[in-house]
């Protein structure tokens, strides 16, 4: 009896050693990528780049911005990376005109001390960035003190100041240097996107400005804003004011005015960043119907109305009158040519369960089929939209139904076996947006960042025409655990990972080599004022965040 006991006391010694060697292990895996920081190197990483262990002193107080076309968003923009490379100096220290600088430059004293950032381009947009927009720059730092950085449109000098900003570090003693660099700069993908939920939580102003900043910091060009939704309708509207008033959390302060979006669009256009606005119908539409007599589908059990609403109902001519006043509205309040059109997680269950929505089913040979009714309703908004001069994206569960819309529609993928799905949604000749891999609302203990680094939007099955069809991607971050307190520290480096894989070419994907520059990048953020949390284990930055209560 002695020995059985004896040897089940050994066998639970030994599952418990086991079972603590492979917490250690799993810990330590967490760990294994921390292998200290890069220094003065930028992220997302560049298209191509050279960079030497020579260092440039950078002349704090002499040094100025010269640019050969005034350009409002400029002037703007050198105000603010000043600000972020050197803290805060006399705005009358950072700029010398183009003349004036080109002739004085002879007669400086020559040596190797960078004084001065030499800004030429072709083309000063003072509108708004666009898909088609030119985001490339070449970057160059040489031993004898010059920097100079050259772009065809405003867009790519915005990127090229940022990659600067980057390279420009300080020393132990205090001083600012650069290394001797060259660059040479353009985005992999078009569409680098990242979207928040304004929904579930409402986010304030100054978190959204916030998040712009960072997003612009790390080269992403569209902020996807799904502002509205079943829980709440936080967006003022000037034609249908009742929705927000009994939609919104509260009518007054959780809501955003006309006001707000200009701001927010403004903000977001002088970092060179598209507002794409979301408004998701016929599903998650619960908010809507709160303002909006008979906008949902009235839901029957046995025949007898139950209390419930489904998704809008798109049998009545009332439906469209209002979706067609709605939208053009929205095409006037957001710039951007994109707009976002929904179109996920509708149920049909409510619309089987409407005696006039199954006549009308019946009247239109549909048979069953809700997917048609779908499909029909989609193309209706579809056109309405296209006639206020507007592309339009959905989320992938209108095709995934079988219904038909216009070949120039932009499907969002977002479900799992993205690959097949973009296989297949390329293959019937639609352009895509992929967004599966990329949702940061799922978080996991440890450096869950290199999940998000290695997904390739190219990454499937397909001819290269079909590959073609790859507008870029988006991360995502839903708000149903995300308001204020903890928006910045739960995307950020995280998203950061996306931006470089949407940014920097394909074989940039070494995540050993990349662990240190985005440790890097995580302490400049902190350094900058954003709590970006650890993400590579135990370490620390130079600069510690301090919290403002």
């Amino acid at each position: 009896m002695a020995s059985a006991l004896k040897d089940v006391f050994l066998l639970l010694v030994c599952v418990c050693v086991c079972f603590c060697n492979e917490q250690e292990e799993e810990r330590g895996n967490a760990y294994m990528l921390f292998a200290g920081k890069s220094k003065g190197t930028p992220w997302p990483y560049p298209k191509t780049m050279t960079s030497s262990k020579v260092q440039v002193m950078v002349d704090k107080d002499a040094f100025v911005y010269s640019s050969s076309e005034e350009c409002a968003i400029l002037t703007e923009a050198f105000v603010r990376y000043d600000k972020i490379i050197f803290g805060s100096r006399s705005p009358s220290l950072m700029f010398k005109p183009w003349r004036e600088f080109r002739a004085t430059r002879d007669r400086l004293r020559e040596s190797s001390v960078v004084s001065s950032l030499i800004v030429t381009f072709s083309k000063c947009d003072n509108s708004y960035p666009s898909l088609t927009s030119d985001e490339s720059y070449n970057l160059a730092i040489t031993e004898d003190g010059k920097a100079t950085l050259g772009a065809t449109e405003v867009w790519g000098v915005l990127r090229g100041l940022e990659t600067f900003s980057q390279l420009v570090y300080k020393t132990s003693d205090g001083s600012y240097v650069v290394n001797v660099t060259s660059i040479d700069d353009a985005p992999r993908f078009k569409h680098r996107g990242l979207l928040l939920d304004t929904s579930r939580h409402y986010l304030s102003l100054n978190v959204l400005k916030d998040n712009l900043d960072v997003m612009a910091q790390n080269k992403y060009n569209v902020f996807h804003w799904h502002i509205v939704d079943d829980q709440s309708f936080p967006y003022e509207s000037y034609t249908f004011p009742s929705m927000s008033r009994m939609g919104a959390y509260d009518p007054f302060k959780f809501v955003y005015t006309p006001n707000d979006v200009r701001e927010i669009v403004e903000y977001a256009r002088l970092r060179g960043i598209r507002v794409v606005p979301e408004f998701d119908t016929p599903g998650h539409t619960q908010s809507w119907g709160k303002g909006i007599k008979d906008l949902l589908t009235k839901c029957y059990t046995a025949g007898k109305l139950n209390g419930d609403f489904g998704p809008i109902n798109p049998v009545p001519n009332t439906t469209y009158t209002f979706l067609q006043q709605f939208f053009n509205e929205i095409a006037q309040v957001f710039p951007d040519k994109y707009v976002h059109l929904g179109g996920d997680e509708v149920s049909f269950d409510c619309w089987e369960s409407n005696p006039d929505i199954v006549t009308f089913m019946t009247d239109m040979g549909f048979g069953k089929d809700y997917s048609k009714l779908e499909g029909y309703y989609m193309q209706k908004l579809l056109d309405m939209v296209s006639g206020l001069k507007k592309s339009y994206i959905i989320w992938q569960e209108v095709i995934d139904n079988g219904a038909k819309v216009a070949n120039n529609t932009v499907i969002e993928v977002w479900k799992d076996k993205y690959q097949e799905e973009l296989s297949r949604i390329t293959g019937l000749g639609y352009k895509t947006i992929l967004a599966s891999p990329w949702y940061l609302d799922y978080i996991s203990y440890g450096t869950d960042w290199k999940n998000y680094y290695t997904p390739d939007p190219l990454g499937f099955n397909g001819t290269e025409a079909q590959k073609e069809l790859v507008m870029g991607g988006e991360t995502c971050l839903w708000g149903e655990y995300v308001d204020d307190t903890n928006l910045i520290s739960r995307l950020w480096p995280r998203a950061s990972a996306v931006a470089e894989r949407l940014w920097s070419p394909a074989d940039v994907n070494d995540v050993s080599e990349a662990a240190k520059r985005i440790e890097e990048h995580r302490c400049r953020l902190i350094s900058r004022g954003y709590p970006a949390e650890p993400i590579n284990g135990p370490g620390v930055c130079e600069s510690l965040y301090l919290y403002h209560a």
